[in-house]
């Protein structure tokens, strides 16, 4: 197929591909799904290899939260039945962090429901990062505590922390749909606040609330333009008790091409597939891992994921190798520049339940869903609220 053929070519050149291409990659039939799978393999293998990094999720604060976002079940007014608590000390939650390191996970993301930190909050949170990085030298650090104020993100970062995550989650025309308590503009301008004061921009988004195509082209767009150093993909999990419960507009077929075109925007960059990915791309996860190249371990924060222990037997049967704490995860011109989507970085999380690094739980209606998306019935029974690790007496799933 030419268009895989010029997409490959680009992505190993770092060259954006036009809108149309991108376009064309989501617009493919499932018949050619595994030929888009292989194409864009290719260039995540190129600048990649076969490592896998995986992150792990520590929910600080569940629940309680004053914004709208429709996807999340810690949303104002959710009916969804999740944990409820207020923030854990630093010795609680460096000991959920230190799970997740057990288990091979070399990024620990700490997230808290919220509009966003007041000056308290980030004290809070520096003397846990302090915590965490006293006990575990290596381990990476990235905070998603939502919108930013000025001089907050520069505090992190002198308390340790080496990123930080705020989704964009879908398109700008179309993000008033989703949220009305912030705006998209809020969003990008967190994202600027931290890349500013030197930290790994994480920054991703939610498929599944109903987009049309044009929306996912827009704000993987937008994203690479932003020049984040990861870039979360999320899949919307309908949680009951929210607005978008209902909405299942997924296949698996569907979410490795929104993947493949993630990887085709933004070559270089850390694709991680975030929430929803055992829901909707279920015995398909495997072939997902040839185009991201980090997932999370364990639970998300308000829904549960799969076994650690199966998460990595699927990495290792796949072929893949789980990345080291000393090894690097961004290409060397990347790591050099201190990161950056497409031309010169990567991307990450930010809404807060349960689709990102911060949001990992998805959902909001965005517009009209593709047309060639012809999704099967409502998996509700993968679709089950987290009741163990942070917040509870229960030992964490890593």
């Amino acid at each position: 197929m030419d268009l895989l053929n010029t997409l490959v070519d680009k992505g190993l050149r770092r060259e954006l591909p036009t809108r149309e291409e991108a376009l064309a990659v989501l617009a493919t039939s499932d018949d050619d799904v595994l030929d888009v799978v292989a194409a864009a393999g290719k260039v995540r293998r190129h600048w990649f290899g076969r490592r896998v990094k995986l992150n792990y999720l520590v929910n600080l604060k569940s629940g309680l939260c004053p914004e709208d976002c429709s996807y999340c079940s810690q949303r104002l007014g959710s009916k969804a039945e999740i944990l409820k608590y207020t923030w854990l000390k630093p010795d609680q939650a460096s000991q959920a962090a230190a799970a997740g390191l057990a288990g091979g996970a070399k990024r620990v993301c700490l997230v808290a429901s919220g509009r966003g930190p007041t000056d308290r909050d980030v004290d809070r949170v520096s003397e846990t990062i302090r915590t965490i990085k006293e006990q575990n030298e290596e381990v990476e650090v990235c905070a998603c505590l939502g919108l930013l104020s000025d001089g907050q993100a520069e505090r992190l970062r002198e308390a340790g922390a080496d990123a930080y995550n705020h989704n964009l989650n879908t398109s700008e025309g179309t993000y008033a749909d989703i949220t009305t308590t912030h705006t998209y503009a809020d969003r990008v301008d967190t994202v600027q606040k931290a890349h500013a004061a030197g930290l790994s921009a994480c920054s991703g988004l939610i498929a599944g609330m109903g987009e049309s195509d044009e929306d996912l082209v827009d704000v993987v767009f937008s994203l690479r333009e932003l020049d984040p150093d990861s870039v979360p993909v999320n899949f919307l999990i309908p949680m009951e008790g929210t607005p978008l419960a209902k909405e299942w507009h997924l296949t698996p077929q569907r979410c490795l091409r929104i993947l493949a075109m993630v990887r085709f925007v933004c070559p270089d960059v850390e694709v991680r597939i975030a929430g929803g990915r055992e829901v909707h791309l279920r015995t398909m996860q495997p072939l997902a891992l040839n185009l991201a190249n980090s997932i999370f371990l364990g639970d998300y924060l308000t829904s549960e994921g799969q076994a650690g222990k199966a998460d990595l037997e699927m990495i290792a049967d796949a072929g893949f190798e789980v990345e080291g704490a000393g090894e690097v995860t961004l290409p060397e011109h990347r790591a050099a520049a201190g990161g950056g989507c497409g031309s010169h970085a990567e991307a990450g999380c930010g809404s807060h339940a349960d689709a990102g690094c911060g949001s990992h739980e998805g959902g909001g209606v965005c517009g009209t869903a593709a047309t060639a998306t012809v999704a099967g019935e409502p998996r509700t029974d993968l679709v089950a609220v987290r009741r163990r690790g942070a917040g509870t007496d229960l030992a964490p799933n890593a």
